[in-house]
């Protein structure tokens, strides 16, 4: 069974969690917009719910689904959110930000009181660090912040490459909030603890990829259905 099969699996078990009355944060990334699709077809059939999207492409596609939205600053407490991870350890600490809002996706986790990851088989990982950790910077002195980012990863036991990402024609990627992103090739990370707090420090830093202490259990698409890691 392909990966994408597995995401549908994890997304179609998120969708079974979701009750009428419910406010949700909706992720962002290929597997949060298998459960968007899941959850428009529930609400086609009637489902009384409300959503608050990560990026400006997932409000697209709740919009074409007919999935009613709100914002954070209507809605500041919301009951769960549903997103996807570019990876995810044992000890439910995610990757995330491969596609670019992983500061929204972090403010809508964080106002919820649950957060469910949803991922295929791939992303469960011994140690985080492989996939390329994102750091959403400011503009401003970029140069200089990614110099502080680089002697903050030396001393959490992080080496490797710090690079600046870039869109489909080769210039600068911009985030929804205009802001770049870096992403970090470090291979392995031996304290995401640590290091997520000491790049939160760096002025210039807006906030890394690295959510920690945020997921309340993880539901990993498998080729005979989904597993729950972490209830």
């Amino acid at each position: 069974m392909s990966s994408n099969e597995q995401k549908k699996n994890a997304a179609l078990k998120a969708a079974s969690f979701i009750e009428n009355g419910m406010k949700l944060g909706l992720g962002t990334g290929s597997t949060a917009e298998y459960f968007v699709q899941a959850l428009g077809a529930r609400v086609a059939e009637g489902l009384d719910i409300v959503g608050v999207p990560t990026s400006e492409r997932t409000r697209a596609m709740a919009e074409t689904l007919g999935i009613p939205l709100t914002n954070l600053d209507d809605t500041p407490h919301l009951d769960i959110t549903i997103d996807g991870a570019d990876e995810l350890d044992s000890k439910l600490r995610l990757i995330k930000g491969g596609g670019g809002a992983l500061l929204r996706e972090k403010i809508v986790a964080t106002a919820s009181d649950r957060m469910i990851v949803i991922a295929d088989v791939s992303k469960v990982v011994g140690t985080l660090g492989a996939f390329p950790l994102p750091v959403e910077v400011i503009p401003f002195g970029s140069t200089a912040t990614v110099g502080r980012m680089a002697d903050v990863a030396t001393a959490c036991g992080c080496e490797g490459e710090i690079r600046l990402r870039a869109d489909e024609f080769g210039e600068p990627f911009f985030t929804d909030s205009e802001n770049f992103i870096f992403d970090c090739h470090f291979g392995s990370i031996p304290d995401p603890d640590s290091l997520a707090a000491e790049l939160n420090k760096i002025a210039g830093v807006v906030d890394n990829g690295l959510f920690i202490g945020i997921c309340s259990f993880a539901i990993v698409g498998t080729d005979q259905g989904s597993d729950i890691i972490g209830q």
